[in-house]
């Protein structure tokens, strides 16, 4: 895993302590966590606890996890991850600050994260909620191949949720930017 990795507004690197407020304002946002596979933190005393697991995951070389900050502010507004690695295929997971939705940051952070996995694996996966309309414009923008959608997968917050299973090959196809069907996205 590379210290850091550098975009046009952004720089990802590694989780600090000091994240803890920022890592809690998006984390226990029950907008943010609607769609995450783990619960909205309920208190920061909770975000603490995670934060020194994912501190401490940093030892696991096949550790690839990111926070999200502003290059002009430094503001931590996410993370970007691997959440598994299934068969030596990486998936990719991530969240970020409702107040920072809409400005292409996610897009831009997932497009080097993407990158920077390709240097060592050769295909890549991701999932989200069917009706998590953003994240799968995010998926799309950055060339992911719509695969398949599996009915009632997860279920969140009481109520099951179809996903759709998005794969990126190496030396693979291009896919168009915003080139998808309906059904991906609806």
């Amino acid at each position: 895993m590379k210290e850091v990795l550098v975009t046009e507004r952004l720089i990802l690197r590694k989780l600090q302590k000091s994240d803890l407020q920022d890592i809690y304002e998006w984390a226990s946002d029950p907008e943010v966590t609607r769609f995450l596979t783990w619960n909205r933190h309920t208190s920061i005393e909770v975000t603490a606890i995670i934060l020194d697991l994912w501190l401490k995951e940093y030892d696991n070389p096949d550790c690839y996890r990111y926070g999200i900050t502003l290059k002009d502010t430094g503001k931590l507004i996410g993370m970007i991850d691997v959440v598994e690695i299934d068969d030596g295929v990486p998936e990719i997971g991530y969240a970020s600050n409702r107040r920072y939705w809409n400005n292409g940051y996610m897009t831009e952070a997932l497009g080097v994260f993407k990158d920077h996995l390709l240097e060592k694996y050769d295909e890549l996966y991701i999932q989200a909620a069917r009706e998590n309309i953003g994240s799968n414009q995010v998926i799309l923008h950055n060339g992911f191949t719509f695969e398949r959608m599996e009915p009632d997968s997860v279920v969140r917050q009481g109520k099951p949720t179809d996903l759709n299973v998005y794969s990126y090959r190496k030396g693979g196809h291009d896919h168009a930017e915003g080139d998808r069907s309906d059904q991906e996205v609806q």
